[in-house]
């Protein structure tokens, strides 16, 4: 059982991981009588052995009350009590039972941090849209700086270091890199196109996140991904409305249709770049705590960003106040919406999540008729449909699976 004198405290047992063994001595006709004077500890020849009960205790809260279970026996009186460490399966199992008691005390839970994610990041793109006089790849640059003064004290306090497993660092900087890129394109295609135009388009990252899990994974692919992605292509090309396709008059773009055309292959792009960095995160497993993954985000997309915009020399102040402040709020936001996507999915399986976060398109057309006063063409809504059935197909399949697997 172990070193009874290197274990620790029967309180900090309790504290840590609710359970606790205790085992109980119950002395001999013969230790009772070496308490008197015998010298061997035997009586005549007469000795019994050494009689142990245990029990175990394990502290919980179930609708507020504490519940004790004990095995074997009652507490003996009298007896002497130590604490030893309980087997590890035991402390997998309890902590096990109380992450299912909290899911069941609010089933709801990992789908509304799922819809809180989906607001905030809706919420940042319609920052970026409304942002004059400041490039997309500054926006990000400024993000991505205020992510790593956030960041610093998390990654403190939850002491995960700044560097990570040596075998994930490759990983970790990958993720970094696509994951800053895609971000980049994201904000780009916001300002040269309608908002729910560059939206769709980036939600079109889990259709191709399935093919290329396929390639670099080696997951399952059906002729369901296949049908997806079709789906998910043509809703771009509806989108996009390229003019080999819809000729050269167009009605419904916004501004320059060389400006729309742009923003569709950035927006197009973003999509791969994003469905790239969930094939890393995959491969990274749960192995490394998610603030390292925005830890490496953060560092590479700000001096991405920095390299980029002088080359460029498109530095340039906020023309206002209060510009500099949604700049501040569009990295808050972006924190707290990777937090409560990150809670969703330790909660809740990944496809009632994929599906929640088609919100964001409902949201994104929303945000672009009431605050910038568009509206959107039937092309645009064609696309979306697309695009949206597409993605929502992908996650009940997954969901559909798993659930079988289960």
């Amino acid at each position: 059982m172990g070193d009874i004198d290197h274990v620790p405290s029967q309180n900090a047992l309790a504290s840590a991981d609710h359970v606790t063994v205790v085992f109980h001595k119950l002395a001999s006709h013969g230790e009772r009588n070496s308490e008197s004077g015998s010298d061997d500890g035997r009586c005549c020849g007469d000795s019994e052995p050494l009689e142990e009960l245990a029990y175990v205790r394990r502290c919980g809260n179930h609708g507020g009350d504490a519940v004790e279970e004990i095995a074997d026996d009652k507490l003996p009186e009298g007896g002497e009590r130590e604490t030893l460490c309980p087997a590890a399966s035991s402390l997998i199992a309890d902590k096990a039972s109380s992450c299912d008691a909290k899911a069941k005390k609010c089933p709801g839970l990992g789908l509304f941090y799922a819809f809180l994610a989906t607001v905030f990041f809706s919420i940042i793109s319609l920052l970026v849209k409304t942002i004059k006089g400041v490039h997309a790849i500054e926006i990000s640059g400024i993000r991505c700086f205020f992510q790593m003064i956030f960041i610093v004290p998390l990654l403190t306090y939850h002491k995960t270091g700044f560097l990570g497993p040596r075998d994930k660092r490759l990983y970790l900087t990958l993720r970094g890199f696509l994951g800053s890129n895609a971000m980049i394109l994201l904000f780009y295609a916001v300002q040269q196109m309608p908002l729910a135009d560059a939206t769709v388009i980036i939600f079109s990252n889990p259709v191709f996140t399935s093919l290329l899990a396929w390639a670099f994974l080696k997951e399952k692919c059906t002729i369901w991904d296949c049908v997806f992605t079709v789906f998910t292509l043509t809703g771009v090309i509806l989108i996009a409305r390229p003019p080999f396709i819809f000729g050269e008059n167009i009605k419904g773009i916004e501004g320059d249709y060389t400006n729309h055309v742009k923003g569709s292959i950035a927006a197009f792009a973003g999509a791969i770049g994003a469905a790239c960095t969930m094939v890393v995160l995959r491969k990274i497993g749960k192995s490394v705590h998610y603030l390292l993954s925005v830890w490496y985000y953060a560092v590479i997309g700000f001096a991405e960003c920095v390299i980029m915009i002088s080359v460029l020399g498109q530095w340039e102040l906020p023309l206002c106040g209060r510009d500099r402040w949604m700049l501040m709020l569009i990295a808050v936001l972006g924190i707290a919406g990777q937090s409560f996507l990150t809670k969703a999915l330790q909660l809740e399986k990944a496809g009632p999540v994929a599906l929640m976060r088609t919100v964001d398109v409902v949201l994104a057309f929303f945000f672009q008729f009431v605050f910038l006063g568009q509206t959107s063409s039937y092309w645009s809504l064609g696309g979306a449909l697309c695009i949206v059935m597409s993605t929502s197909g992908v996650a009940l399949r997954k969901w559909y699976t798993s659930s079988r697997k289960s």
